[in-house]
């Protein structure tokens, strides 16, 4: 039919969000296809957990620039298959098309949440805690190891394949009253909750939960500010960034605080620090 039916569920909100993706830009050309196409799931999802949404289907449009074998085209499907078995999720539909450009990725992706418990980025109020889930930096790190900057495995992989979190989302439904995920720079992306919710997030960089591998660059580093700051505004960590009025949260960090005023305000060591763009600017 080149089309989907979607039967609507009583008691459901339906939740839908799209994420594309360029080789260059948000992959490198030489990433495996198969890692390409489950980056590509994972990104979506995140943004799904971020609204703690249960996903369950997706559309999917690629354009492949010409000399993409079909065995190249087999790899990036076997990808999708396996990390559609692992989410439970079913191809709906899309579209193929060729390009003289890079090869140019997107898909929108379908959730179910219970009526009126879709966590929005407006909703923080000042007195709210910040709590973020996982570990920040690693994305960008990842993809300075991803380019052989950085000598660790580890950290490639984490920029690669992402790990939506989407185990948090009965804990943001009872407790969150706003979420993003952090896919542009922790920093950047608690902006997107300010603005929504025209408040200001306190940002404690001592506090940012960070990896071995992180905090072993970290140490290697001259000055910590810059560097702390980089991670915070990396992006590509595909964590979520959320405020509650608890002070603790399974599975996430405190972070900060929300006070009245607007943006993002951000200290280290005692310091208040400019916290410069925060993230990645989309253009």
């Amino acid at each position: 039919d080149d089309a989907a039916v979607l039967a609507s569920r009583p008691g459901q909100d339906l939740v839908i969000t799209k994420d594309a993706m360029v080789a260059g830009v948000h992959f490198l050309a030489t990433d495996p296809y198969d890692l390409v196409a489950r980056k590509l799931m994972r990104a979506n999802l995140s943004d799904l957990a971020a609204k703690a949404a249960q996903p369950f289907g997706y559309f999917l449009m690629t354009a492949w620039p010409q000399g993409f074998a079909d065995s190249d085209r087999e790899t990036f499907a076997h990808g999708l298959a396996e990390d559609g078995a692992s989410f439970d999720l079913s191809l709906l539909g899309g579209d193929t098309v060729s390009t003289p450009g890079p090869l140019t990725l997107s898909m929108t992706l379908l959730g179910w949440v219970p009526s009126g418990q879709m966590v929005r980025r407006a909703g923080a109020r000042p007195g709210d805690h910040v709590h973020v889930s996982g570990t920040i930096g690693d994305g960008f790190l990842g993809l300075k190891a991803a380019q052989g900057e950085i000598n660790d495995p580890w950290l490639a992989d984490r920029y690669r394949l992402p790990q939506p979190r989407l185990a948090l989302t009965p804990i943001l439904r009872e407790h969150a009253t706003a979420a993003a995920d952090v896919s542009d720079g922790l920093i950047a992306d608690a902006g997107h909750i300010a603005l929504a919710s025209q408040v200001a997030m306190v940002l404690d960089l001592d506090a940012l939960p960070l990896s071995a591998s992180a905090r072993t660059w970290l140490d290697t580093q001259a000055d910590p500010n810059p560097a702390c700051l980089a991670l915070a505004s990396g992006g590509d960590d595909y964590e979520v960034v959320c405020t509650s009025g608890t002070d603790h949260l399974p599975g996430m960090t405190r972070i900060g605080q929300v006070e009245v005023g607007e943006g993002v305000r951000v200290r280290m060591g005692g310091q208040w620090i400019s916290p410069g763009i925060g993230g990645w600017q989309h253009g």
